[in-house]
């Protein structure tokens, strides 16, 4: 079994080939093929963690499209002030399909 971890944005992902992931927004048209730094590498028993065999490994992805997060709501309020805000928020992401780990 091959899998990789990837950073994507803020986070790291666990990929293997065909797999569908929701990353921060990249800056990629649908249909663009994009790389994405490994961390971690496994094929099979042999697991990659060392800085130099892992600028070898290369990930690619398939931009699927681009499509917002759920909508979250931020209130603030202060007792006894009259102070009182809310403010929504949704993130940019983007939807890809892991091609290639090699």
């Amino acid at each position: 079994m091959v899998y990789a971890v990837v950073r994507a944005g803020g986070r790291q992902e666990k990929v293997q080939v065909g797999t569908v992931v929701v990353l921060d927004r990249q800056k990629a048209k649908v249909g663009e093929s994009i790389q994405l730094p490994a961390v971690l590498f496994v094929d099979g028993d042999a697991v990659t963690t060392d800085a130099d065999k892992l600028a070898n490994v290369s990930v690619t992805a398939e931009v699927l499209g681009e499509e917002r997060g759920p909508k979250i709501v931020i209130q603030k309020f202060k007792n006894k002030t009259g102070y009182k805000k809310r403010q929504g928020h949704r993130q940019d992401l983007t939807r890809v399909k892991i091609t290639g780990i090699k």
